[in-house]
């Protein structure tokens, strides 16, 4: 199941009544300047309605208001005085040029409003290609996704998830790219690339791994690549956790490249799966060439993964705390991936007071009953073989 963040509330304030606000504005100073003593004069009060219309009205509606206030000023001059004294006159004439402006300034909102939709659907359309929907079912495997963007108007950012059947089970890779826009879109959309193309066949983890380490290092180090001119490629990398999930057999195999590590939910029982010896982001090899390390970890039946990005655990309530991710799944009364992923974004959310200081993604794994059942056994241990990055 894929989830994703609603989008923000949409600005059609005048279906909901508050073209009604300007209205009454401009009956009220209306009525009250007629009936005022002659020393009284309210007609200025009247551009206030115009001005209010404009911020939440389209240019039409803004005219439409401002025309109304310019009648009910006329109308007034009419009753106290006449419609050429120099007073009112003066008034009806500022009322005017100044209804004008404001009109001129909703129709250049009312455009921007237009772009960002426009904007909008290609980020969604966009994230769409890169980041897949997840099948629901894989194999042995229910899974489900959910992508927070740290931006209301942006739905897409450097995070990075996805999904490969194997012909001997399924692999998973979830990233998080250093940095934010356009370049961080590029880096997420060359490692999905990489990943897509060879997750499929038939190489151990760590050749998959040293493909994705050779995409990113040959786009760092080429003239045409997706880096700006003059910028430091020691400053650009990509944390991932890369996942086989065999068919057969109660295990998992996990190369860790600097992401946070998994959640291992079982029994109620949260166990965050450890390496022993992590490696390198992608994109630094080149810099500080290191060992990849292939660890295993059970992975049983009824077992649980949880794949996420740093956005989840680095939002911060309003006292600056972090958000208590293992606390949390902890406290979860049990249920399928996507009531997990649900009850994990509501209450990220909330407790963040609806702002996240970055994107955050997440994905969850459950074996289903119909993967091999194994006997139960002590919490997660790793055992680790360290083959060698493949040669680039």
């Amino acid at each position: 199941m894929e989830l994703r963040r609603p989008p923000g509330p949409r600005r059609w304030p005048w279906l909901t009544g508050s073209v009604a606000v300007p209205l009454l504005l401009i009956l009220l100073v209306t009525v009250v300047d007629i009936l005022a003593p002659p020393e009284v004069h309210l007609g200025p009060f009247l551009v206030a309605a115009p001005a209010i219309a404009a911020s939440f009205c389209g240019p039409r509606m803004t005219a439409f208001i401002g025309v109304l206030a310019v009648a009910a000023q006329a109308v007034v001059a009419i009753v106290r005085t006449s419609l050429v004294d120099l007073n009112h006159t003066l008034q009806i004439t500022a009322l005017i040029l100044i209804s004008a402006i404001v009109t001129f300034f909703a129709h250049l909102r009312e455009r921007h409003e237009r772009q960002l939709t426009q904007l909008r659907s290609v980020a969604e359309a966009t994230q769409g290609v890169l980041l897949r929907a997840l099948p629901q079912r894989i194999g042995p495997l229910r899974v489900a996704s959910v992508y927070l963007a740290a931006e209301a108007e942006a739905q897409i950012g450097g995070d990075l998830y996805a999904v490969a059947r194997t012909a001997r089970g399924t692999r998973l890779i979830i990233g998080d790219v250093r940095g934010k826009g356009l370049e961080a879109i590029g880096d997420a959309a060359l490692v999905l690339g990489a990943f897509r193309a060879a997750a499929h066949r038939q190489a151990e983890l760590p050749v998959l791994v040293g493909h994705l380490e050779g995409a990113v290092s040959s786009d760092l180090t080429d003239p045409g690549g997706s880096r700006q001119e003059g910028a430091d490629p020691g400053e650009t990398f990509i944390t991932a956790a890369v996942l086989d999930v065999p068919d057969t057999g109660s295990t998992l195999t996990l190369v860790n490249c600097g992401h946070p590590p998994p959640l291992l939910l079982r029994d109620g029982r949260v166990t965050p799966l450890e390496v022993s010896r992590p490696a390198l982001p992608l994109g630094l090899a080149e810099f500080a060439p290191s060992e990849l390390v292939v660890e295993s970890f059970p992975f049983r039946t009824g077992d649980l993964v949880l794949l996420y990005t740093d956005g989840v655990i680095e939002a911060r309530d309003r006292n600056g705390a972090f958000y208590p991710l293992v606390d949390r799944m902890t406290a979860w009364p049990g249920g399928e991936p996507d009531a997990l992923l649900r009850y994990l974004c509501r209450d990220l959310v909330a407790y963040s007071g609806g702002v996240l200081d970055d994107d955050a993604a997440m994905v969850a794994v459950r074996r289903s009953a119909g993967g091999p059942v194994a006997a139960a056994g002590p919490a997660p241990e790793a055992a680790a073989t360290r083959p060698g990055r493949d040669d680039r």
